[in-house]
């Protein structure tokens, strides 16, 4: 009885260590990647804002082939939605907004995440003209992890597992840009 409560006792105070030190931990986290594209600014822009044309270039667009996908509201304008569903638990179900648009330079995004669990997270993408006929766009993901899941942060990497699908969707797109 005495081996089965020190071990009780020894689980507990690791449940209860890990508690304490997710409150001093990180809740946000933020991940950004960038690619040159031999395009000018506007050819590059006008292609993003578009959120079917993520379809040709995510990472996450190509996860499932099989995701029913719906758009609502003016493509490439405030307030255009494309909601995904897929059985593929690496997809789940949720939801891109377009929250706003500084035209030929930035557009920003909000996901909405449903299933498999419920997230909220906002996204971005930034044009900068490099030289008439080149543009640096920057593609950045932020989000926020409630306490107690915060713990998961470094376990999770969210810097290499977003940041990898970041830039090879930014690869994908100047490929698809430069053809």
């Amino acid at each position: 009885m005495k081996i089965i409560k020190g071990i009780l006792f020894t689980i507990l105070g690791i449940i209860a260590l890990a508690l304490i030190i997710a409150l001093f931990m990180p809740k946000e986290y933020a991940v950004e990647r960038e690619v040159v594209i031999n395009q000018p600014k506007d050819t590059v822009f006008n292609y993003v804002k578009h959120l079917k044309n993520q379809d040709n270039f995510s990472v996450w667009s190509k996860t499932d082939p099989n995701m029913k996908k719906t758009f609502t509201g003016v493509d490439g304008t405030i307030g255009a939605i494309a909601a995904w569903e897929s059985d593929n638990e690496e997809v789940g179900v949720g939801e891109q907004e377009i929250k706003n648009i500084v035209e030929g330079k930035q557009i920003y995004f909000e996901l909405r995440f449903k299933v498999p669990f419920k997230s909220t997270a906002k996204a971005y993408m930034i044009t900068e003209a490099i030289s008439p006929n080149e543009t640096k766009i920057k593609w950045g993901f932020n989000g926020v992890m409630d306490y107690p899941m915060n713990l998961m942060l470094p376990i999770m990497q969210m810097e290499k597992l977003i940041g990898n699908d970041l830039q090879t969707g930014l690869d994908n797109l100047k490929v698809i840009l430069e053809k």
